[in-house]
């Protein structure tokens, strides 16, 4: 009996020891060693890599686990293992799993950063991605195009990773299915924190991407839950369903300016998402398009944008469309969903001579729709008699058009435990519950890495004082450090013979009354760099030093690409005698850069040959532009030859959202007239998507050339005075707002500022009830 024990002891023991050394854990301390580990692993093996900095590491992970013994790829110390330079990872075989590992500092040579195969006949299968970062990992040239995490294959989960800071041109994560083995993938994406993606201004820049419009009625069978989008606003489609068969639930939208769009595709649900506006510009919800689409639990609050970008959006669709256009929306459901204080829900958007078919046999029931500052927040484009409308419940003080399908009642806001503000109300049957499993910011991504926002503003850092004299800022700009202010002397003269490179954001400033002056005897004065962002407050600008050089400009983005958006403000500072040459800007940038916002306010402008802001070098009609936001408030304008702004998107892309223009309180006196002016006009814009140009006085000026592209551009010419000047010139078949303009002279007061006079007709006639023409400066 002892020796059968025995026997038995020997045999567990053996078994034992031989599984032990099946399942090897190897570590590997470069790619030579990485490499012969794969020519001998087996199912159960892990594979662990050193920690440090793997320099231009190309890693290939080819293996076959089993569902019992997968093969591991995994960092020797969570975030101690950075892959850089010219790095990126293939997957491809069954059963593989990689964990820890942390790519920045570089850019990926090839067409993604990780992906799930090795070609397009070598995949990877139920295998997982996890607790893997990708941070800041771009191509320094904006508009070359990269993914950073392509899925192919089948089984496969992406899940609690880190994918943050995506700035050149691509998608940020892609599901294919370009080939058989790909489609009907069952792939979960879950727990993923996609951090903030900076508008990138061209199409191009969506988060989430699944399938294309070549194979848009494959079935995907995806499965993206509970991960937590912080503001990825790459363009306007933060999620691109391409595909059908795909679910999205409790995912998390918090600040992002877009919508989860069913662009192509059918039989998609959408259940139980939370997305977060705070009022932010241009933040959205679901945009519906396609068949059979579901759209239902889903929770809105405080959203702000309209037409594409709406809280909701059902879109009009084309007669008959092939699969990659514009399916009209059939037999598709949104029901019990919450909007608070959102503004903007649409039916029948982009109603025009193509997708001129409505919404039919849909449904829209069973929502609560409340708001507490406007009455009506619905927008009907086109028929709706295709949708039924039932038991929606409207707070106490809104009102809608739609005949039937909608009830008022008195709601209440009551803060859950999580904070959300939930409607409440007698006459609301099943009450409105987030779902526990909802994405936060704590519960998704890699737990061991920040997620802190490490941005620097401007204004935010040191005080520097800078004595008068030659090259004296560009010495100490050597010095400073991001949100540093440098204080001029009052009344002091700067002359620079060097340009001040800006690559960290810097405000330079005069204190007292008297302007400090900068002169300088280069093309530009400042300079902008990738990283950079550029405050002027109360300085004047001489342009007297300046040679004769083609091209010159006080200010300068970078000629190389900038893959970071940068800010520009303009303060109470003066720009005079700036007439060298004929095409002297105040403002001149470069193709492959983008402003996120450019605001010039309370500053004047006298005797300049060119330009005050030239930003039409997006020139390629693929929906590019230079700046998002751009701001000209309370300016006076003189003997200014070329067009004060220049502002151009090109294209008909429908993917972007700007530029957004703000044109209100200045004077604009002489502008325009100059031989060398070849727009021919004091201000030309050309595919601006928001325009709002209001309060100005236009005396001997040029007109405003105007040319009206790209869906609905939402344009007002308010409240305008002209005198002795072109009347609007508008060009494109796009509506537009103009009231009141006025030709009127303004007779200003002999003070030279542009004031008013007390009889003056232009007096009050503002559309905020102020006078015309320039505000006096607080």
């Amino acid at each position: 009996m002892k020796h059968l024990q025995r026997l038995f002891l020997f045999s567990f023991l053996s078994l034992t020891c031989s599984f032990a050394i099946a399942q090897k854990t190897e570590r590997v301390k470069n790619i030579a060693e990485f490499e012969e580990m794969l020519t001998k692993v087996q199912p159960g093996d892990s594979i662990v890599l050193a920690n440090g900095v793997w320099m231009d590491s190309e890693l290939l992970f080819e293996a076959n686990g089993t569902a019992e013994k997968p093969i591991t790829l995994i960092a020797e110390e969570k975030g101690k293992v950075i892959l850089s330079g010219s790095s990126n990872l293939q997957i491809a075989g069954n059963h593989l799993i990689v964990k820890g590992l942390v790519f920045k500092n570089g850019y990926t040579p090839t067409n993604a950063v990780i992906s799930f195969r090795k070609s397009r006949e070598q995949m990877a299968n139920n295998s997982r991605l996890t607790e893997c970062v990708i941070d800041n990992f771009n191509n320094p040239e904006r508009q070359v195009q990269d993914y950073w995490i392509t899925i192919y294959g089948k089984n496969n989960r992406i899940d609690h990773n880190h994918i943050a800071g995506k700035k050149n041109l691509g998608v940020t994560m892609i599901v294919g299915l370009d080939t058989e083995d790909s489609r009907a993938n069952n792939h979960q994406i879950d727990h993923n924190y996609f951090g903030p993606r900076p508008t990138y201004g061209n199409n191009g820049g969506e988060t989430l991407r699944i399938g294309t419009s070549h194979n848009a009625l494959e079935k995907s069978n995806t499965l993206v839950e509970s991960n937590y989008f912080d503001r990825t606003n790459g363009e306007h489609e933060i999620i691109s369903n391409k595909a059908c068969n795909n679910t999205f639930k409790y995912n998390t939208f918090f600040e992002c300016t877009g919508t989860l769009t069913m662009r192509h595709g059918n039989e998609t649900l959408v259940d139980g998402n939370v997305f977060i506006g705070n009022n932010k510009p241009s933040t959205g919800g679901v945009r519906v398009i396609n068949e059979t689409q579901t759209v239902i639990n889903n929770y809105h609050v405080g959203l702000t944008g309209y037409r594409f970008r709406g809280a909701f959006v059902m879109m009009n669709g084309v007669p008959d469309s092939p699969p990659n256009r514009y399916v009209p929306v059939i037999d598709s459901k949104v029901n019990n969903n919450t909007f608070v204080n959102c503004e903007n829900i649409l039916f029948g958007a982009g109603s025009d001579a193509e997708r001129s078919q409505a919404p039919r046999t849909s449904e829209f029931s069973e929502n609560i729709i409340y708001n507490d500052t406007k009455k009506d927040v619905f927008t009907i484009d086109d028929d709706i008699s295709g949708i039924t409308f039932k038991n929606n419940i409207l707070g106490e003080n809104l009102e809608t058009t739609i005949a039937e399908g909608f009830k008022n009642a008195k709601i209440k806001l009551v803060k859950d435990k999580n904070g959300f503000p939930i409607p409440t109300s007698n006459k609301i049957k099943t009450k409105v519950v987030i779902s526990p499993n909802i994405a936060t910011k704590e519960n998704t991504g890699a737990s061991w890495y920040s997620k802190a926002d490490n941005t620097v503003a401007l204004n935010s850092g040191n005080t520097i004082n800078v004595a008068a004299g030659i090259n004296t800022l560009y010495d100490k700009v050597k010095e400073t450090k991001a949100g540093d202010i440098i204080i001029l002397e009052d009344g002091g003269t700067y002359l620079l013979t060097k340009a001040v490179q800006i690559n960290h954001p810097l405000t330079f400033k005069t204190i007292g009354k008297e302007k400090a002056t900068i002169l300088f005897e280069r093309m530009m004065a400042f300079e902008i760099e990738n990283g950079g962002s550029l405050s002027l407050e109360n300085i004047t600008f001489d342009g007297t030093k300046s040679p004769d050089y083609a091209g010159n400009s006080v200010i300068s983005t970078s000629k190389k690409s900038m893959i970071d958006n940068y800010k520009l403000f303009i303060d109470r500072c003066e720009f005079k005698d700036m007439v060298v040459n004929h095409s002297f800007d105040v403002l001149r940038v470069a193709k492959g850069t983008f402003a996120d916002t450019i605001s010039i306010q309370n500053s004047t402008f006298k005797n300049i040959s060119g330009s005050i802001a030239a930003l039409d070098k997006e020139s390629d009609d693929i929906g590019a532009y230079n700046v998002e936001y751009f701001l000209m408030k309370n300016n006076a304008i003189t003997d200014l030859q070329g067009a004060a702004l220049r502002l151009y998107r090109g294209g008909k892309d429908e993917s972007t959202f700007g530029p957004f223009l703000e044109m209100e309180h200045n004077v604009f006196d002489h502008v325009g007239y100059g031989s060398k002016n070849k727009y021919d006009a004091t201000v030309s814009l050309y595919g601006v998507q928001e325009t709002a140009i209001k309060n100005n006085i236009f005396k001997d000026s040029k007109a405003i050339n105007m040319h009206l592209v790209v869906g609905e551009p939402m344009v007002k010419v308010l409240n305008n005075a002209l005198s002795n000047s072109e009347k609007l010139m508008v060009t494109g078949d796009q509506k537009y707002q103009v009231e009141n303009q006025w030709e009127l002279a303004p007779e200003f007061s002999e003070d030279s500022n542009y004031s008013l006079p007390s009889n003056s007709p232009l007096k009050g006639k503002g559309t905020d009830g102020k006078d015309l023409g320039l505000l006096k400066i607080e």
